[in-house]
């Protein structure tokens, strides 16, 4: 594949890693953007290493992923009881284009952090030796000196397991549900909320289907207490699956039912600016600071173009994924 754009922050003019992505993922070691493997569903001694890696790692979710440190320049798989640094998730099975899925996702976590601030994981695009494309992302839980941070997604928080639940426990709540625990088990709550209120704008403007309750995490800091982790699996899933509603929780935005006139009168039903002041509002944020923070949300930004037309996916994909930006906006600036 010919790079033109930095892999990890798509800065224009780069065939490899830039100056400035490398301090940030790779404490400046000048790390190579190929890994010394060929994809894991390769037949091969390969394919071996990333089964036996497979077993071992603990992070959560139905996505592969596979387990990587860093070992002086290079990046490799984790061995034995070895502590990876990094997480690698190649392209899942399952979805429609499969391909563009870890480009997806690396577009959609720095629109996020470049556009809007959110705070994110570390993250870029690293490419197995026949050039397919993986999603590398630096773990958060675990500090310079490779001590584990506590971390507790949401669904813990909530109690809910799928023996207790069911299958759909991850998605069997509402976003509000959420803020009520940010205040329960969160000192300075305020400050988390407002971190919180961005993201569940963004995952609904970017078409985020799978912000369930355990993509969102709070992560113990140095001094023991706990705030909202930085975001993770960010991703425009309307791209790979087909989705009825607008949300990924089941209440969606309110523990009880609520929609606003402009909702109610649209012909699809959707949510619109009034829906998510409302929100905030209900999240314990004031109501000139919930204005204050959808400011950015209802504005069209340049820079998400930008990003999109620099990224890894292919250029049919970059026309859905601004198509479904575009039309996120529209509804979110109804009223």
């Amino acid at each position: 594949m010919e790079i033109r754009n930095c892999p990890g922050l798509l800065t224009e003019g780069y065939v490899t890693y830039s100056t400035l992505f490398l301090r940030r993922m790779f404490s400046s070691r000048k790390v190579s953007h190929i890994l010394p493997y060929n994809a894991p569903e390769t037949d091969g001694d390969d394919q071996d290493k990333f089964i036996q890696n497979r077993k071992r790692i603990s992070i959560s979710g139905a996505q592969e992923k596979y387990s990587v440190l860093l070992e002086k320049n290079s990046l490799r798989l984790t061995i034995g009881k070895e502590q990876g640094s990094y997480i690698l998730k190649p392209k899942p099975n399952g979805l429609r284009k499969i391909a563009m899925a870890p480009a997806n996702e690396h577009v959609t976590m720095q629109i996020a952090n470049q556009v809007y601030g959110i705070p994110t994981a570390v993250n870029g695009l690293v490419f197995f030796s026949k050039g397919e494309a993986a999603y590398i992302t630096k773990r958060f839980d675990i500090d310079t000196n490779g001590a584990r941070l506590g971390i507790e997604d949401f669904a813990s928080l909530a109690g809910k397991t799928e023996e207790n639940a069911g299958v759909n426990f991850k998605y069997e709540f509402s976003y509000e549900g959420i803020a009520e625990l940010i205040k329960k088990y969160v000192g300075p709550w305020k400050i988390e909320m407002e971190k919180f209120y961005k993201l569940v704008v963004f995952n609904f403007l970017f078409s985020n289907g799978d912000a369930h309750l355990k993509n969102f995490s709070l992560l113990e800091t140095a001094n023991g207490d706990y705030v909202l982790s930085p975001a993770y699996d960010l991703m425009d899933t309307r791209i790979h699956v087909d989705e009825e509603g607008f949300f990924a929780l089941d209440n969606e935005l309110f523990k009880e039912w609520y929609w606003s006139d402009c909702r109610i009168k649209n012909s699809l039903h959707h949510p619109c600016k009034a829906d998510f002041i409302e929100f905030g509002k209900k999240t314990g944020i004031a109501e000139n600071r919930v204005v204050k923070l959808l400011d950015s949300f209802l504005k069209k930004q340049v820079e998400v173009e930008n990003l999109v037309i620099k990224s890894f996916l292919d250029e049919a994909t970059k026309e859905q994924y601004l198509f479904h930006y575009n039309e996120r906006l529209g509804m979110l600036n109804s009223e």
